[in-house]
């Protein structure tokens, strides 16, 4: 392993702003450790060398003309394949997709390129973002770095394992129900949920519309905050979109402070299910938080206990309706189309042999609770629900400043081990759904290795709507000072691949 791939992207984008590096030189470097371990991993679905390679001699051109560069100019990035990308496959995990190329980008794709970031390829991932484990991708699952025989989290575990294996140095995410947080917190990384509408959701594949919400993955929280700023801000492709100035994502990455801050510790997010090495390590923080200068408090919010309950109501539904456009008619697969069938026959065959069991699971699940004389009882009740969660967070906040809470109840499970119990897998984002409910942005970040199996446990950090930045002043912090406790990042006691 070079030296440079081990780099961060701060660092990297400074060497290639200055010439000490080429955009090129670095790009080489990381589709050089690609071609070596990801036979193993299995992070990325597509591997856009050719593409790469341009858009990097592009940036090298660029610099030599004397023409300024994007903030993060040179640096590999790798795109979770739920974001259309011209020219190049977009697949969403899905058989139905296959070979699909768009013909467009999606706005994050287009914002990324604008910024000089070198997108390296596309990253595999659950089905239409539908798990939690990334074992229920249709081209196979993903492996954990740290173990190669666990799961890296879902949906996005392909960006979280090319971050821990260092195959690239930031990756884009997106999250549902905790599927950037949480590949983050099982395999050492920084994984961040914007606010709802922070960062546009055009071109992105819908699974849950008023959840989905693509974020930043890297291995430090400055990292992740500078990759937050290139892809935030308002899209009026988007009609979710929120018209208000990024939040001074950077700016508080880059000066982390808890000194004089009220940080809750959510009572709810503790008990039955709950690893004790991973609860040790967030009794850890919070006392570092202390010690930092935080004042702590205890929060209920009583509403969380019925979130899951809550989100695989809400979400299915979602589901329902946003994937009957996969129909045969339009684009992607098509089965059966031999001149014999009727239009509603194709379209039968062609959604059975395209879509997996968790996404079948999900769409017969939420059609049920859409269906008339079941609507009110269920996708109605659960949005009740999710009003009371968001009031929860709004008492909570009028009380502090941040919440706090392991992001997942166990470290890395291994693949195979919840395949065949669906309750047991959605159990892994239980401290996670709350905040895609409420709209709220929330970070992981590594918090230290549970000694009972040494696999990286993660630190949920959750902010209100639009104070993103008190993420990143918090994670800062946290992240400078277990840094000098352990002597060197956490990623640093990843094996060896």
């Amino acid at each position: 392993m070079t030296d440079l791939i081990r780099l961060t992207a701060a660092e990297i984008a400074a060497k290639v702003a200055s010439g000490e590096l080429t955009a090129v030189e670095v790009t080489e470097a990381h589709l050089a450790r690609i071609e070596a371990v990801d036979e193993k991993v299995h992070a990325f679905l597509h591997v856009d060398r050719e593409g790469a390679l341009a858009q990097a001699r592009a940036v090298d051109e660029k610099r030599a003309r004397g023409e300024e560069l994007g903030p993060l100019a040179g640096v590999p990035l790798a795109l979770k394949d739920i974001f259309t990308t011209k020219g190049i496959p977009t697949t969403v995990g899905s058989k139905i997709l296959e070979g699909w190329i768009p013909p467009y980008d999606a706005t994050l794709t287009q914002r990324l390129r604008d910024a000089d970031v070198i997108v390296l390829g596309k990253t595999n991932m659950d089905e239409f973002a539908m798990g939690s484990s990334t074992e229920n991708s249709a081209y196979g699952p993903t492996g954990n770095p740290w173990d190669l025989t666990r799961i890296p989290g879902g949906s996005g575990g392909g960006s979280a394992a090319s971050l821990a294996s260092f195959q690239a140095p930031l990756a884009i995410g997106t999250d549902t129900g905790g599927s950037i947080r949480q590949p983050a917190a099982v395999t050492g990384t920084v994984g961040v949920k914007p606010t709802y509408g922070a960062v546009s959701r055009y071109g992105m594949v819908a699974f849950s519309s008023s959840l989905d919400q693509g974020g930043p993955c890297a291995r430090t929280v400055l990292d992740a905050a500078l990759l937050h700023g290139v892809i935030a801000g308002h899209d009026p492709l988007d009609s979710t979109s929120i018209d208000a100035p990024v939040p001074a994502v950077v700016e508080a990455a880059r000066n982390g402070s808890v000194q004089g801050m009220r940080v809750g510790v959510v009572k709810e997010f503790a008990g039955e299910g709950y690893q004790v090495g991973v609860m040790q390590r967030f009794e850890e923080s919070v006392e570092l938080l202390r010690e930092l200068g935080a004042e702590v408090v205890e929060i209920s919010c009583p509403s969380f206990d019925k979130a899951l309950a809550a989100y695989y109501l809400i979400a299915p539904s979602e589901c329902s309706s946003n994937l009957a456009r996969f129909d045969a008619m339009r684009y992607g697969l098509r089965v059966g189309d031999d001149g014999t069938k009727s239009a509603e026959d194709v379209t039968a065959l062609t959604r059975a042999e395209g879509f997996g069991a968790e996404v079948k699971r999900r769409i017969m699940l939420g059609t049920y609770a859409l269906s008339s004389g079941y609507y009110d009882a269920y996708y109605g009740s659960a949005q009740k629900v999710r009003t009371l969660i968001t009031r929860d967070f709004e008492k909570a906040f009028e009380q502090v400043d941040v919440l706090v809470s392991p992001t997942t109840p166990t470290t890395a499970f291994p693949i195979g081990e919840r395949a065949d119990d669906p309750m047991a897998m959605y159990l892994a984002d239980l401290c996670t759904i709350p905040a895609n409910l409420a709209g709220n942005a929330a970070m992981s970040l590594p918090c230290g290795l549970a000694p009972e199996d040494g696999l990286p446990v993660g630190l949920q950090i959750i902010a209100p709507a639009m104070a993103d930045d008190r993420l990143y002043r918090v994670g800062a912090a946290v992240e400078a000072a277990l840094t000098e406790r352990w002597g060197h990042p956490l990623i640093e006691e990843a094996p060896s691949l």
